[in-house]
């Protein structure tokens, strides 16, 4: 079943979001509107040579797969890191709080303010092309978030996920997770998450919550130098 996990972003914009791709049978990437995410099918000589043609001076591309990305010449990194990818070992129950609610388009501002101050990961304004996402706001103001990114067979990413600084410690990010979680589990897929290894705090709340390793994965960020 989890086969497709080990190059998430390929299996993804080649099925459940090929509507968002870019590219064709060997490489494919998001809008860079949506986010930098790409992958090509292989690292065969033709997929390297499709995933260069999708590359723009200026524009970043971010790898995240099982084995390490094998860039084409002309694209080259910039950043790499060390990440995990967690798997829910069964399905959410359903979570619901009259604070939550459904964000929508007039939110992406505040949802872009948000990640940018606590880096849960890429984030565009568009980020909601991904699928939904679920906030608490306080006075009008975004202080908690989470919802989903990548979509395979059976299976959603669980992504997002954000408190501000001076709202953390009141359970809001847990609350949002299980929300988010059980929205999941409730269409009968699975629940899955990718965090940076170093995140230990993190991944140990993940495993509170009833998540499991399933593998070690690497990040690479990438782009063609500037002239």
């Amino acid at each position: 079943m989890f086969d497709a996990l080990d190059r998430p972003i390929w299996t993804a914009l080649t099925t459940r979001q090929s509507h968002l791709a870019l590219g064709g049978a060997d490489a494919r990437r998001y809008p860079p509107a949506v986010s930098p995410f790409a992958a090509s099918r292989d690292d065969g000589e033709a997929s390297l040579a499709a995933l260069a043609a999708l590359a723009r001076p200026g524009e970043a591309m971010l790898f995240l797969q099982q084995s390490p990305a094998v860039l084409p010449p002309g694209l080259v990194a910039t950043r790499t890191a060390d990440a995990v990818q967690m798997v829910a070992a069964g399905p959410f129950e359903a979570v619901d709080d009259p604070r939550i609610e459904r964000l929508g388009p007039g939110d992406a501002a505040a949802m872009l303010t948000l990640a940018e101050l606590t880096k849960p990961g890429p984030f565009t304004l568009k980020a909601q092309s991904f699928g939904a996402f679920f906030g608490v706001k306080e006075n009008g103001r975004l202080v908690a978030m989470a919802g989903e990114r990548l979509k395979l067979p059976g299976m959603t990413e669980l992504s997002g996920l954000a408190t501000h600084p001076d709202f953390q410690g009141r359970g809001l990010g847990r609350l949002l997770f299980r929300h988010v979680a059980g929205a999941i589990s409730a269409r009968g897929e699975a629940v899955f998450l990718h965090a940076y290894a170093s995140n230990e705090k993190a991944i140990r709340l993940y495993e509170r919550l009833g998540f499991t390793l399933r593998s070690e994965m690497s990040v690479v960020f990438a782009e063609i130098p500037a002239a």
